[in-house]
Order: structure tokens, then C-alpha cells, then sequence
């Protein structure tokens, strides 16, 4: 029966992923802060809320696969159709090809979306190629007959060819390559973290959720974060295995020094405060001499960081300005900016929007932030140099080229500060960090360490 006439009743799960798709992929929203405002701001039911978070997120992650079945049957340059019609046929594929939804209902539902926000005319486009791309059979087999690994690659599991070959320079192994690619696309639990004096972990898993391998604080939930008491009252945090363990390590750093020596600590690049706030609550519970400070760039951003370290303990400076203001650290941890590489199971939309020019200019801002810390670091100190990405010239590339400028610069070795339970193959030869998503369900985390001579 046709549906010419009559009022379009779209779906209120469907509707609000297409707003969300709308505002990620158009407007510049993060998915995994838009989405929760969506959500809270509707009535569903707690089923069409989990619906919608898997198609929202699911659909952004593997966009790039749907549209490779896009361009084979539309009759024009992708570039050239409407961008409305472009996201409603990502989110109809993705319920045929990824998720559990009978072809029927998944066509239907999404073209009385479509009636409703893009009008008749477009929404009968849209069917004709939902209904295409569903009766598609050789697709799938098409794209893994794809001679070339990266080519192949990318179409399969849905990533820009330039962060396959990314991966591959670093992996050296187009089968670890593939696994990596597979496991950034399975959604990642939460990681909480239990900050120490305002929280324990037996708190958090009284309300739920169950002791995270390889960390002292660390919770791996099946629920959404905001269900806790402690992260809704700020005495707990949300943040990646991957990032927990490299606060453990630096803090570990101190594990050799007498208890009546004091040290001074930096966090160079706070970001959120994840990590500056596992440190500070750390070190207020078991080295309450020692002194730390936050930095970060952002009024913004400082502002959430100062929500858990005392406002005095925050600096709002970029890090290139800091040796102007005289002080010297004997510990000092870059978390810098990057591509994020490392974090794109948890950042959908992420893989779509970095690009190599945005790589070049990142490692030059890492370069400044790397002669920055260094000109503050005391003699005898250590500094912890960090990304959320294993892209090559962000890690290994970062560390070589540090040491050739800085002759009385030695990189230290990881092992010794690596707390037990933790396998020693996540040290590289070299002595730095390198986790993989793959292999160790976290961020691919890198770390290297450093003192001077």
C-alpha cells in the first residue's frame, strides 16, 4: 500500500539517530556527547534508547563500507546527492547489513524518516536505493576480492585507506592489521576509575560492575557511567584501561624515592583531567609532600579539570609558554595532542574527520610541547612523553628525533615501573609503552620515558 498522502509517522529512535547523524557528520557534534543530550531529552523507553545508541554510533563507525554499497547504485557522483539522503541510506544499511533488523522494517521505518524530514520526493529516492543495497548479495564477497590489502581493508572494516597503512607501517602484518581494524569496531565497555579518597572500587562494583584487569582502581561496567552515585557526584571517573595504566606507570616512577622527599609533578597537556585527576588523588593519598600541577590550554577545559583538583593547582597556559614562567618539575607527563588514532572504537565519528594534514601539524604542536617540557625538567627528573595514537611518526619517529636534537637525553626504560599483573610484551624493544586495541581491549596507548644525563 502507498504511503503518498498520507502523514509520515517516523519512528522516534530513527528519528532522533537521523538528528544525530545530521548534526555529527554536518555540523561538527561529537557523537558521544550529542547522543546523550538526545537521549535525555526524549521520552523512550530504555529499549529504543539502547536501539538508538547502536545504530547512532554503529552507523558512523562503518559509514565509510555503507557508502562503497551506496556508490553502486545510485545513477550519479556520490558528491552530487543530497547529504540528508546520503545519512538516511548509511543508517537504512547499517540495520539491514549490521544489525538484527528484518529488511522490511528496516526500509520501511527508514524511508518514513525520510518522508518526514527530507520530503516525498527524496524519500521514494531513498527507497528505490534502500531497496537495491538490500537485495545486494555480492557485496560483501565483491569487496574481500579486493586485490590490494589496503584497498580491501579499508572497504571491509570501514576505515580511511591512510589509517590502514598507518597501522600497517606500525604492525608490519596485514593479519594483526585486520584484527586491529575488527576490534575498532566493537563498541568498548566503560572504564571507570575509582578515584583514591573519594571513591573505592568496591563502590562501584556494588552498583554494578566487576574489577578491571591490569588496574589499581580501575572498573569495567556494563552500564552506562551516569547510573553511578560516585561519577555523578564527581568521586569517580570515566577513562580507558589504556589511560589508567599510564598514570599507574608514571606514578610508579616514584616508587624509589624516600618517603620524606618530596617531588614536584606536572601535567603539561590536562585535557578533561582523566589522568591529571587519577594523579592528584593519588598522590594526595600516598605522597601528600609532594606538590602537582595541571595545565591546560582551554579556559574551558580547565574549568572540568578544577572540578576535581583545586582550582590553585591549575594553570590555564599553553604548554609552549610554561618555561616563561620560571618553575621546574621533577616529573613532568605529556599527554599530548594527536590524531587519536589509538581511541577510535570509543570515537566513532573520529576516523571521518582526521586527515594526514591535520598528522603534520599535530607532530610539529608534539615537537614544541616535547622542547617545552624538556626546558622544564629539573636535573635527575623524568618526563613521561604520551599519545593516544601508534601512528609512526607520532611515537617512534617523536622519541628518535627528541633524542638526535637533545644529546644529553636517554630514554629510560618502562619495564622496571611496570606494575606486575601487566605482560611484558606491551614494552617495545626500545623500553617505551605500546598498547593495541587488539590485543589488549584498551587505547592503543604509547608512553616513552625520559631523564636527562
Amino acid at each position: 500500500m502507498s504511503n503518498i498522502g498520507k502523514r509520515p509517522k517516523p519512528e522516534a529512535a530513527r528519528l532522533l539517530v537521523f538528528h544525530l547523524l545530521t548534526q555529527v557528520n554536518r555540523q561538527g557534534a561529537y557523537a558521544n556527547l550529542r547522543l546523550p543530550e538526545l537521549l535525555s531529552e526524549s521520552n523512550m523507553e530504555e529499549r529504543d534508547r539502547a536501539f538508538a545508541t547502536e545504530l547512532g554510533y554503529g552507523t558512523l563507525r562503518m559509514q565509510g563500507k555503507h557508502d562503497a554499497l551506496i556508490k553502486r547504485h545510485i545513477d550519479r557522483p556520490f558528491e552530487e546527492v543530497d547529504s540528508g539522503i546520503i545519512d538516511l541510506l548509511r543508517m537504512g544499511i547499517h540495520q539491514v547489513k549490521e544489525m538484527r533488523v528484518p529488511d522490511h522494517a528496516a526500509v520501511s521505518e527508514t524511508v518514513e524518516v525520510a518522508r518526514a524530514t527530507i520530503g516525498e520526493s527524496k524519500a521514494t529516492f531513498v527507497n528505490a536505493i534502500l531497496r537495491k543495497a538490500t537485495a545486494d548479495l555480492t557485496f560483501e564477497s565483491d569487496s574481500a576480492a579486493i586485490s590490494d590489502s589496503k584497498a580491501r581493508l579499508a572497504t571491509l572494516y570501514s576505515h580511511p585507506q591512510w589509517i590502514v597503512a598507518a597501522f600497517y607501517d606500525r604492525l608490519q602484518d596485514w593479519a594483526s592489521v585486520e584484527q586491529l581494524l575488527q576490534a575498532d569496531n566493537v563498541p568498548a565497555k566503560p572504564n571507570l576509575i575509582a578515584w583514591p579518597g573519594r571513591s573505592t572500587v568496591e563502590e562501584l562494583i556494588a552498583e554494578g560492575g566487576e574489577p578491571l584487569a591490569w588496574t589499581k582502581n580501575g572498573v569495567l561496567s556494563a552500564k552506562m557511567p551516569g547510573a553511578y552515585k560516585a561519577i555523578r557526584e564527581r568521586r569517580a571517573g570515566v577513562q580507558d584501561r589504556g589511560s589508567q595504566l599510564v598514570s599507574q606507570i608514571f606514578l610508579n616512577t616514584a616508587n624509589s624515592i624516600a618517603d620524606g622527599d618530596s617531588l614536584s609533578w606536572l601535567d603539561m597537556c590536562a585535557g578533561p583531567g582523566g589522568k591529571a585527576s587519577a594523579l592528584f588523588t593519588d598522590l594526595l593519598q600516598n605522597r601528600p609532600q609532594d606538590s602537582f600541577m595541571a595545565n591546560e590550554p582551554s579556559e574551558h577545559r580547565a574549568r572540568l579539570v578544577s572540578h576535581v583538583i583545586p582550582v590553585e593547582n591549575v594553570m590555564i597556559h599553553s604548554g609552549q609558554e610554561l618555561p616563561a614562567l620560571g618553575a621546574m618539575y621533577d616529573r613532568i607527563i605529556i599527554d599530548a595532542p594527536c590524531t587519536g588514532l589509538g581511541a577510535l572504537r570509543r570515537r566513532p565519528e573520529a576516523r571521518w574527520r582526521r586527515t594526514p594534514q591535520d598528522l603534520k601539524e599535530l607532530v610539529m604542536t608534539q615537537k614544541e610541547l616535547l622542547a617545552s617540557g624538556l626546558q622544564l625538567l629539573k636535573p635527575g627528573g623524568l618526563l613521561a612523553y604520551v599519545t593516544c595514537s601508534p601512528h609512526l611518526l607520532e611515537t617512534k619517529a617523536q622519541v628518535l628525533e627528541v633524542l638526535h636534537h637533545n644529546r644529553d637525553l636517554k630514554r629510560v626504560d618502562i619495564k622496571p615501573f611496570l606494575p606486575n599483573h601487566v605482560p611484558v610484551r606491551t614494552i617495545t624493544p626500545e623500553g617505551a609503552l605500546q598498547l593495541w586495541t587488539h590485543l589488549d581491549d584498551s587505547d592503543s596507548m604509547f608512553m616513552a620515558l625520559f631523564t636527562r644525563n
